[in-house]
């Protein structure tokens, strides 16, 4: 069975900084497409930052100089840095692994993240 395992989430005061990691237990990770999304109480869920296969890169406008997303196939693993945090990005943050090859698609269980002003 296929899990995705958040951790790294918290309350953090603005300006701060906290590191996201998602350890996937897939057996060939290096072919997913991982990704983070997070969602805020009646907010749709949104992509917040991407890495592809490739490990080509794409973020959210609204995080974009401020986060940045990593992986290491070696330990089957993505992480998110996020500094300069801002109240706005207070959300449940979600962690995605995609295989368009494969045909597969993951979710995990997710982890808060509290901005406080």
């Amino acid at each position: 069975q296929v899990q995705l395992v958040e951790s790294g989430g918290g309350l953090v005061q603005a300006g701060g900084s906290l590191r996201l990691s998602c350890a996937a237990s897939l057996s060939s990770f290096s072919v997913y497409h991982m990704g983070w999304y997070r969602q805020a109480p009646g907010k749709q869920r949104e992509l917040v930052a991407k890495i592809l296969s490739s490990s080509s890169t794409n973020y959210a406008d609204s995080v974009q100089g401020r986060f940045t997303i990593s992986r290491d196939n070696t330990k089957n693993t993505v992480y998110l840095q996020m500094n300069s945090l801002k109240p706005e990005d207070t959300a449940r943050y979600y962690c995605n692994a995609n295989s368009p090859m494969i045909g597969h698609n993951y979710w995990g269980q997710g982890t808060q993240v509290t901005v406080s002003s």
